[in-house]
């Protein structure tokens, strides 16, 4: 059973795609998705992942355990780049340790996106509060990652610098999209959506398979560069991840018993940050080095999240 799921992950079109884009780095291809129509897509998959979980989230109740749910997942996402920050400040600088805590503390769209479609290819739904969920998570990180490098490492003037990032990671496009899209699929009605149906629906597969295959030309391209880190950015990036979704994968038992919501918070607390996070640290933290944080979310857990993490973290949360 256990190797059946991962051989159904591992031949899933979308994955493969991913894989084909890498590929096609190694073979030093000329296959490239252009930058306007990667951005459409990226902002599609937003549009689409959040009008569903908005019209999802008008049929559902406001209870007691989706409040819970959310304080659970806010608290993820300052826990995770509070105790990470510590074990990469041994091997690293101050500013990529801040840095590198920010990036996996918050979360990924892509991956999250990506977990939706692994649902419905085991007959679960993705509930509308997640979306929600997902899109608190991401600026505390943010903000926790700022705070721990200016308690470790004070400098004059970065006050102003944590005040535009902190600003920023309340209005990055991302954050605004997909918030936006929830409220908007909240408030139509079912009539109203109908008709909008065929494009966040139908399309939605399609699309984010070509987007993966993006990813993965990208992924390929960071990887040329990032292993002269040396080994302790890659481990990191394959091996907390996977503890932080095992761990939330059983823990999330005493916040829902629903199996999809627990396998979403799995993946939020492996998932990592290679747009926002990236997009606030360069304002507000110059020093720390885009060529480690990003390839690291990137090129290692973004891909490692999509083949071996999906299935293991359905696999804890079914059995615990």
């Amino acid at each position: 059973m256990n190797f059946d799921l991962l051989i159904e992950n591992l031949t899933n079109p979308a994955l493969l795609f991913f894989v084909l884009g890498v590929i096609a780095v190694l073979v030093k291809s000329d296959l490239e998705i252009p930058p306007n129509s990667s951005k459409f897509i990226s902002l599609y998959l937003l549009f689409a992942i959040g009008f569903k979980g908005g019209q999802e989230l008008s049929h559902e109740h406001f209870t007691a355990e989706i409040g819970w749910s959310m304080l659970f997942g806010i608290a993820l996402s300052l826990v995770i780049p509070l105790y990470t920050f510590f074990i990469l400040k041994k091997r690293l600088s101050l500013y990529d340790a801040g840095a590198i805590a920010a990036a996996y503390g918050s979360v990924s769209a892509v991956t999250f996106v990506t977990a939706a479609s692994y649902l419905e290819t085991q007959q679960l739904e993705l509930h509308g509060h997640m979306v929600a969920i997902m899109a608190l998570m991401e600026s505390p990180a943010i903000i926790m990652g700022l705070v721990l490098i200016s308690v470790f490492g004070k400098e004059e003037g970065s006050e102003i610098k944590k005040r535009t990032a902190i600003k920023h990671s309340f209005t990055n496009g991302s954050v605004l999209l997909i918030l936006g899209s929830l409220a908007i699929g909240f408030l139509a009605d079912d009539k109203q959506a109908e008709g909008i149906k065929p494009f966040t629906n139908d399309l939605f597969k399609g699309f984010l398979a070509i987007f993966l295959l993006d990813m993965g030309v990208t992924s390929g391209r960071k990887l040329k560069s990032f292993f002269s880190f040396g080994w302790f950015p890659v481990l990191f990036a394959a091996i907390i991840p996977l503890i932080n979704g095992c761990i939330v994968a059983w823990i999330s038992s005493w916040v829902t018993p629903d199996v999809s919501n627990r396998f979403i918070f799995a993946i939020l607390a492996a998932s990592a940050s290679y747009i926002a996070v990236p997009a606030a640290m360069k304002i507000s933290v110059p020093k720390a080095n885009p060529g480690l944080f990003l390839p690291m979310a990137l090129a290692v857990t973004f891909p490692m999240n999509i083949t071996l993490g999906m299935p293991l973290y359905f696999l804890v949360v079914q059995n615990t």
